[in-house]
């Protein structure tokens, strides 16, 4: 399949033009191009986190020493019981000062003895009834009296024939919102909006409504309607919620065994209750009662009954001090992969996602914070992850990194935070196929681009953001789109020369930059005109290049950045990495006519080059020789006076050596292609006679592998260059090899046989010809009569989509040297067998 894609790119440029036999010096050149060799690679791997927290314990960045804590403990103190403060989490000192109130001890009901505010509303204004209500917010759930059963809320307020209406009486309250009117007459009731009128304190978010003249009247005309929707909630409060509280504290009082369950099923009933009733966000007037009891059951500290704890309190609208807690407690529960589960059967994730959208990082940071950190940790779940595509956390998470990224100076450091997460819940993301095209649409991948601009010195925010791109830019969409990005390959560069010492970053940077420059040609003449391309890359590899102390050649000295100090030594283990994507790049890049000829004439990259070779094994460096081996094998195609590879190419040729007697296909293939155009230097053809390298190549023929036979026809076809070769190569068998496979492979691959063509004419030609002994002759005869009939050699191709192709090559690569072989042997018939003879006499007429 390698072969047929390579073909492609050679014989694609003159499809259009195929009728044509004779090419042009362009279509020359372009063919020279294409067959530089474009190196690819694997992903560099993430280890997986095996403990789940927020930051790394390795990162380096702004902020690092305040960043917030990962462990933490929470309890039912640490939360605001009547969830009363103000947003702003502002606590103000308490007050010496202690009023008392006369209260008759043999009162039936104590709360009849407080005085009774004021029904005229413009009392509320000067804060006298805000003052009186939050003293009377004084009765506890425990004195409510045991209910027995449960009754369903419709059931409660619609009784059956026969059946008793439920008296609208309400026990004591724990809000006491309702402000009672006279013995004789009611006083006027507060209408819906009313009820909600925020009073000193209070986090409703609604300010106090200020009462104007004639508003009164309007208050009385509504009375009936006020009265029956608070008689409506009263019944629901005292025949349904008000039990459900009591039991839950009941059950949270006993020890039994199952009392978690029977405490997780209340939860669920209260959210189903209050949802029913239309009592979730703020409408219920005494839901700081509920939210009392909830806060004193995460004591019991279950995972389980939290989150559903939890779940109610969102669903309740907390803010404050009370938000962050509940966020931070389902941070908590995120932490541990057993309680992954917990999170895939309720609206949890619905309600961070709702937080993300809707809160600021201005007022609540530490809340995005955690909120986001437990998205990081629930993503590395497959299961959640398809979840969360479902429920749109990428454009969440685009709208909120647009936010972050108009934050104030006040907030960069937060805001710094609240990205480590989100990148990192975004790296997970781009594991899903799904997502890649969403990372386009919401253009997640140039607004990155933003963010490592904005945060180029916290290493964990880069780092992330580079896995990112190292994962989408494996695909070819999501290349075009990163390119189109305005100076990503500069910002790249720039990031490598400022965390040159940050491996996994710098190792994801240089990956991402391969696979830009792997299939465009404008990638790579647009990164080699960034600004400090070639010292900053040569600056790395000069870097991360191992020395051993025997060693006598000194490191050498790459122009680099004064500001940037060069980066010291580092073992095998962490260079190693580096160097094979950083090689890769520039094997990429040199594919381009106007930046090759530049990086053969750089005599520190050449020197590079070679010290790679002689430094490493194949044992231990298979990967990153084949990509030094590639990256030379391309330079070679620049034989200028000024190249400084054209001045090392025996050097070169003999510390490929290794490679090509290696055990290691890769490595054997990769410097077989390098000899091919090496062996252009008489030197170098003398060096691989001289030690015998020309039997190793000569044996390749008979490789099943048209790479293979193709590179090593490139070899012999350079070697027979010089006449005293000739006999050399044929007494290795080199002639009847090339026959056989000719005859074998040339049908499927007419690029191959076309190469076999010219160096069975190398090898013959000058009257050379008697090397080949009467049967060969006869075969090569046979084989070239056979395949310069153009219907006879389209009987090969099975495949009707790449018959256009073939006969591209066919007409290029092959018929022009086949024809002058051809005519080269100058066959007698006489001389030739019956069969021959027989096809020779059938193609003349």
């Amino acid at each position: 399949m390698a072969s047929i894609e390579r073909k492609h790119e050679i014989c694609s440029p003159f499809i259009p033009r195929r009728n044509s036999l004779r090419k042009t010096s362009a279509e020359i050149v372009s063919e020279a191009r294409q067959s530089l060799r474009v190196q690819s690679t694997q992903r560099p791997f993430t280890p997986r986190d095996g403990h789940r927290k927020l930051f790394g314990e390795s990162s380096v960045g702004a902020g690092r020493d305040n960043r917030p804590p990962s462990s933490f403990s929470l309890h039912a103190h640490n939360f605001d019981a009547p969830d009363s403060r103000p947003g702003s989490g502002t606590r103000l000192s308490p007050l010496d000062h202690k009023p008392k109130f006369l209260v008759p001890r043999n009162a039936e009901d104590p709360f009849k003895a407080y005085p009774k505010p004021p029904t005229d509303p413009l009392e509320l204004k000067r804060g006298l009834a805000g003052a009186r209500a939050r003293l009377l917010r004084a009765g506890s759930l425990t004195t409510l009296p045991p209910v027995e059963g449960h009754t369903d809320v419709k059931e409660r307020l619609n009784p059956g024939p026969g059946q008793k209406q439920p008296s609208a009486k309400r026990l004591p309250s724990t809000d006491h919102t309702e402000v009672p009117g006279g013995p004789h007459k009611p006083g006027p009731r507060r209408t819906a909006s009313e009820s909600r009128i925020r009073q000193p304190g209070d986090d409703s978010g609604v300010r106090p409504t200020e009462c104007r003249p004639g508003q009164r009247t309007e208050l009385r005309n509504g009375d009936n309607t006020t009265s029956t929707e608070e008689d409506a909630e009263s019944l629901v409060w005292n025949n349904v919620i008000a039990p459900l509280l009591q039991q839950l504290e009941n059950v949270a009082a006993g020890s039994s065994e199952g009392s978690l369950d029977r405490l997780c099923d209340l939860c669920y009933g209260l959210h189903g209750t209050l949802a029913e009733a239309d009592m979730l966000g703020r409408r219920c007037k005494r839901r700081s009662g509920i939210l009392r009891t909830l806060f004193r059951l995460i004591d019991l500290n279950s995972a389980q009954l939290n989150l559903h704890i939890a779940r109610l309190c969102l669903a309740l609208c907390v803010s404050g001090n009370n938000l962050l807690n509940i966020c931070k407690l389902i941070f908590q529960i995120s932490r541990s992969e057993n309680n992954d589960i917990l999170f895939q059967n309720n609206s949890i994730i619905d309600s961070l996602l709702g937080i993300l959208s809707s809160e600021d990082v201005s007022s609540s940071g530490e809340t995005l914070l955690y909120c986001v950190g437990t998205l990081k940790f629930l993503s590395g779940n497959s299961a959640i992850l398809r979840l969360l595509l479902d429920k749109n956390c990428i454009g969440v998470a685009q709208k909120l990194i647009q936010r972050l990224s108009t934050a104030e100076d006040t907030d960069f450091t937060m805001s710094g935070h609240i990205l480590v997460q989100l990148t990192a819940t975004l790296r997970n993301l781009a594991d899903h196929p799904d997502s890649r095209p969403l990372f386009i649409s919401f253009s997640i991948i140039s607004d990155l681009c933003l963010v490592l601009r904005h945060y180029c010195k916290d290493q964990e925010i880069c780092t992330n953001i580079s896995r990112l791109y190292s994962k989408l830019s494996s695909y070819s969409e999501c290349r075009l789109a990163l390119a189109q990005t305005p100076d990503c390959y500069q910002l790249f560069l720039e990031l490598l020369s400022k965390h040159h010492q940050k491996q996994d970053l710098v190792v994801r940077l240089l990956f991402t930059l391969g696979n830009l420059t792997a299939k465009s040609d404008g990638a790579r003449l647009q990164l080699f005109h960034c600004e400090g391309c070639t010292s900053t890359l040569l600056q790395l590899y000069d870097s991360y290049q191992r020395r051993d102390d025997s060693l006598q050649t000194p490191p050498r000295k790459v122009p680099s950045s004064p500001s940037e100090p060069p980066a010291p030594p580092v073992s095998v283990q962490e260079g190693e990495d580096v160097l094979v994507k950083l090689v890769r790049v520039l094997a990429n890049m040199c594919i381009h006519p106007a930046v090759g000829p530049a990086l053969a004439t750089n005599t520190t990259c050449i020197q590079l080059l070679m010290e790679t070779l002689e430094l490493r094994s194949v044992q231990e460096s298979e990967e990153l020789l084949v990509n030094v081996a590639a990256t030379i094998n391309n330079l070679s195609y620049y034989q200028k006076d000024s190249s400084a590879l054209r001045d090392s190419q025996l050097t070169i040729a003999k510390l490929m050596l290794k490679l090509v007697l290696s055990s290691s296909m890769d490595a054997m293939l990769e410097a077989t292609r390098a000899y091919g155009n090496l062996s252009q230097s008489k030197d170098v053809r003398d060096f691989i006679i001289r030690n015998k390298v020309h039997q190793f190549i000569v044996t390749l023929i008979d490789s099943k592998s048209t790479e293979m036979c193709f590179s090593a026809c490139g070899v012999l076809t350079n070697l027979a260059l010089d006449p005293p070769n000739r006999v050399s190569l044929s007494l290795e068998g080199a002639s009847s090899k090339l026959v056989y496979c000719l005859k074998d492979l040339g049908p499927g691959d007419w690029q191959l046989a076309g190469q076999v063509c010219q160096a069975l004419w190398n090898m013959i030609g000058g009257g050379a010809e008697k090397l080949l002994d009467t049967q060969e002759r006869e075969s090569l005869l046979e084989s070239l009569i056979t395949y310069l009939d153009k219907e006879e050699a389209l009987k090969w191709i099975e495949n009707e989509d790449m018959r256009d192709f073939h006969m591209a090559c066919w007409e290029l690569e092959f018929l022009p040297v086949a024809q002058k072989l051809m005519k080269t042997l100058q066959p007698q018939p006489e001389t030739l067998g019956h069969g021959v003879r027989s096809i020779m006499l059938s193609s003349k007429s």
